[in-house]
């Protein structure tokens, strides 16, 4: 894991910040009160938004999958990034939002090893990690 601590000068990084941050207020979260907003990018340059969408059941829908399930269903097959911002309604984030290992196994079907996973922590810096080290050991064939 890398932090990167001056990453507002990085064009591409801060844009995707600023897309997951966008998307993060789009959340459908009435139980959990927690909004999670996730900034796909394709290799070719396109970012597609996520947020989480929960029900009263348990099949609700984190953001990162979400973002993947549009990136997908349009025909994208080539992805660079993604990051995630989470953090209680109406607050800014205070924590780390790490995908969970559901949305770390679905994204290591699409993705390769050095796939990079952003999120913003409390004290607005980035830590970046690959999908290797999300997840060292997916179910992949």
């Amino acid at each position: 894991m890398e932090i990167l601590k001056n990453w507002a000068n990085d064009e591409v990084l801060n844009e995707n910040v600023k897309q997951a941050k966008e998307a993060r207020l789009h959340a459908y979260s009435p139980y959990g009160q927690f909004q999670v907003g996730a900034a796909l990018r394709t290799k070719s340059g396109k970012i597609y938004k996520g947020c989480n969408i929960e029900n009263h059941g348990i099949q609700g829908i984190c953001a990162e999958r979400t973002a993947f399930a549009k990136a997908l269903s349009e025909g994208e097959r080539e992805f660079e990034s993604i990051t995630v911002v989470g953090s209680e309604i109406g607050e800014e984030p205070k924590d780390v939002c790490m995908p969970c290992g559901y949305c770390r196994q679905f994204m290591s079907e699409f993705v390769d090893s050095n796939f990079k996973v952003f999120v913003v922590n409390k004290e607005n810096s980035i830590e970046e990690y690959t999908m290797d080290q999300l997840l060292p050991h997916s179910f992949k064939f």
